[in-house]
């Protein structure tokens, strides 16, 4: 039986990486600032109540355990941070992520996957699918407090490259009963429900359960350092904002929803952008309706020659 350590493992993702690995027979260890009754009396679940800036509880922690592989998902957004990234969380991430992977490198650690974001990428002009290689464009606080954690993990990679590692860029999450990132995509600035014309416009987002499949998959597959790199997930279509309204009506109360003019409504969002740039820079829900059109597509062919995307909005669960 492996051990694997889950940082952030109270949080949204967290939680249900925690319950994946259990499913599959690896022994958790568990860490976050307080506990959560998702995994709560599971076998082989040990929960250790410690903030992730603590050196010297995950130093404990790591002397405590034989930790075979990490899942780092503290410092993420839907998880330990809020919507709203300030400089403050920044600083946070920052102060964990150097001995955080020295330590792993260290102790032996096998795999360390780091949970990354698909902010950092430059949206493409054209409907190009984004992939691994891509620019990168760092334009929120959330972006660059990622992409620095990326940079700071390929670092250590170069130290020791026995420690197989993916950082893993993932789209807004959502499951059944989990729904903030798709419902931003559909108010406006009023909380007001919305589509432009029939809504056949989409957004990339990630089913959660499509990660944390992914997960296991590379858990079990990755066994040289040829696997070591970045790794887009993301679902396999776009979502359409008709799908997503369909989807939340479905399962939640939603009142109507007004149809906009995209010429009239294109250019007071042009002039809201220019207004609202600290609020595009910190909100991680941000709409940014000047790429409302362009239906980017995250490429995740490299994830999916690992694990396949089965998991939508039509069957999540």
């Amino acid at each position: 039986m492996k051990n694997v350590l889950v940082t952030g493992a109270s949080g949204l993702i967290g939680r249900k990486v925690c319950s994946g690995l259990l499913k599959k027979g690896y022994g958790v260890i568990a860490t976050d600032k307080s506990p959560h009754e998702y995994n709560e009396g599971k076998e082989r679940y040990h929960f250790i109540s410690a903030e992730i800036t603590d050196e010297e509880s995950i130093q404990k922690l790591f002397r405590d355990y034989k930790i075979d592989a990490v899942v780092h998902c503290a410092c993420t957004a839907d998880n330990d941070f809020g919507h709203i990234i300030t400089e403050n969380e920044i600083k946070i991430s920052s102060a964990v992520d150097g001995f955080l992977y020295a330590m792993a490198s260290a102790e032996g650690v096998g795999h360390f996957i780091l949970i990354s974001t698909t902010q950092v990428y430059e949206l493409p002009k054209t409907r190009e699918p984004i992939r691994e290689t891509d620019k990168v464009k760092i334009t929120t606080n959330y972006a660059k407090l990622k992409y620095d954690s990326e940079t700071v993990l390929s670092n250590q990679v170069l130290l020791n490259q026995d420690m197989i590692t993916a950082a893993i860029r993932v789209a807004p999450v959502y499951t059944s009963d989990f729904y903030d990132n798709l419902m931003s995509k559909v108010i406006d600035a009023d909380g007001v429900p919305f589509m432009y014309r029939t809504g056949d416009y989409g957004f990339q987002f990630c089913c959660l359960h499509n990660l944390v499949d992914f997960i296991l998959c590379y858990l079990r597959v990755a066994e040289t350092n040829r696997y070591t790199g970045i790794y887009n997930m993301a679902d396999r279509y776009i979502s359409t904002a008709a799908e997503i309204v369909k989807f939340i009506r479905q399962r939640y109360r939603l009142g109507p929803v007004i149809q906009k003019n995209i010429g009239v409504d294109g250019m007071k969002s042009v002039l809201g952008i220019i207004k609202n740039r600290e609020e595009s820079k910190t909100n991680y829900r941000y709409n940014d309706f000047g790429s409302f059109f362009n239906n980017n597509v995250i490429d995740a062919t490299k994830a999916s020659k690992i694990c396949s995307e089965r998991w939508n909005l039509q069957n999540t669960k």
